[in-house]
């Protein structure tokens, strides 16, 4: 079982950053683990993945020069940083671990199994 539990949220003015953590109870290096977000009165969408082994690096359109996903094996954890922020991240992001993905990339949000109870993540204009 894999339990993450994502940490960073805040409120930041457009042109910021923030930085988000995902940790969990079980191994995050082996598993591919992503990032989504859901805007209010939107659909989840994907934002960012990280493949397990050689770490491939997937993102979305939207966010593609302005996020950065990564990992640190040794403290199990994997990190989603924002900079230049606009208005329209607001969200809650959700870090979600796939311990079974074999194809990539993963943008769908039924490939993974354990998500993460959120954090809140508002940009203010």
């Amino acid at each position: 079982q894999v339990h993450p539990v994502e940490s960073g949220g805040g409120l930041v003015q457009a042109g910021g950053s923030l930085r988000l953590s995902c940790a969990a109870s079980g191994a995050l290096s082996t598993a591919t683990v992503g990032w989504f977000r859901r805007a209010p009165e939107k659909e989840r969408e994907f934002v960012a993945h990280i493949r397990e082994k050689n770490g491939m690096l997937y993102y979305a359109d939207s966010v593609k020069g302005r996020f950065t996903i990564s990992r640190d094996n040794v403290k199990n954890t994997v990190t989603l940083q924002m900079i230049t922020l606009k208005p329209e991240d607001t969200a809650v992001y959700y870090c979600a671990v796939g311990t079974e993905i074999r194809r990539w990339p993963a943008t769908s949000p039924d490939r993974y199994e354990y998500w993460g109870q959120g954090t809140q993540v508002t940009v203010s204009s």
